[in-house]
């Protein structure tokens, strides 16, 4: 029951550091990047192309279309049974990403949230649709402070699934992901699934992580990412579904759109906006005292050796 996480901020060389541990070890990688999950995005996700995989079996990649977004809830549908499979056959798994709540559902479960009525539903896209996201905030800035405070005003999507769940139960959103997340931390065992655990996190100092985040900035442009988003919008997709507001593809689209007036105003600020969400990831990880750390271009010696001996031991 061999289970290896490669977990870090983005632009940190998990993927490569994976498929090494892989062909090196033998096992299959189970993604938890949750922008890896969708078919349409490429460029963007920094997804590994078939010939970098080193045909290594990876799951839970382009499983789902940007028109049917996967909630940390549903990842772990899908991807646990997966797990299982792949430990019952023997096999070490290596789960690799930078989504930490999709990663925490897998290992820690999700906390209760019972499926949104229909009629809520309704409510919901009939206000958005005729009000916008303004009113939203408003009810939670009054009945789910918590939820109000966490989500960014542009992050529709999470806004209105906390208020959807205000109406549906008539608790606080907020509230009841606190109490899973404190019963997470008080479990003597790093997952509840019975699954041996060694969790490598790859981290290096923020001004060497800003020239990693810069140069593949530049070369996700050089790609094409533009051009993925045209070719998107072309095809009938509008641009508002949650996967597109990610970064990358939200500042490709308010280049398109006239936002920003060059393409080095879009560069900028998506570099900008990466450092943002390395920053959110590196407090989210560092609440696990179990990883172990490693740069990711100076330790990986060590970190196979470290992962050698734990698929070692009995």
């Amino acid at each position: 029951m061999k289970v290896v996480i490669v977990s870090g901020p983005t632009a940190t060389g998990k993927t490569q550091t994976t498929i090494d541990l892989a062909s090196e070890f033998g096992g299959e990688v189970v993604n938890f990047d949750s922008l890896l999950l969708y078919k349409e995005i490429t460029i963007g996700t920094a997804k590994p192309t078939m010939s970098e995989r080193q045909g290594i079996p990876h799951h839970m990649i382009d499983v789902t279309s940007i028109s049917h977004p996967m909630n940390a809830s549903d990842f772990e549908k899908a991807a646990f049974p997966i797990v299982e499979k792949l430990l019952k056959e023997k096999k070490t798994v290596y789960l690799t990403g930078g989504s930490g709540f999709y990663l925490q559902a897998l290992i820690k479960g999700m906390y209760e949230s019972p499926s949104t009525p229909t009629d809520i539903l309704k409510k919901s896209e009939l206000m958005f649709n005729n009000e916008g996201i303004a009113p939203f905030l408003q009810i939670l800035r009054e009945h789910d402070p918590g939820s109000f405070a966490r989500y960014h005003e542009n992050d529709h999507y999470r806004i209105r699934r906390a208020v959807e769940h205000w109406w549906a139960n008539g608790t606080a959103f907020f509230e009841q992901r606190m109490k899973k997340n404190e019963v997470n931390e008080t479990l003597p065992r790093q997952t509840i699934r019975g699954w041996e655990i060694y969790h490598a996190y790859l981290d290096l100092p923020k001004e060497e992580h800003l020239k990693i985040i810069e140069k593949r900035t530049d070369r996700m442009l050089e790609l094409g990412l533009i051009q993925e988003v045209k070719t998107l919008l072309e095809k009938g997709f509008t641009g508002l579904e949650k996967p597109l507001q990610s970064i990358g593809y939200k500042e490709a689209l308010d280049f398109i759109f006239g936002v920003y007036k060059s393409e080095k105003d879009c560069r900028d600020r998506i570099v900008i906006s990466t450092r943002q969400l390395a920053k959110s990831q590196r407090t989210w990880f560092n609440r696990d005292s179990t990883r172990h750390l490693y740069h990711p271009l100076k330790d990986i010696s060590l970190l196979k050796a470290d992962v050698k001996t734990f698929l070692s031991q009995a």
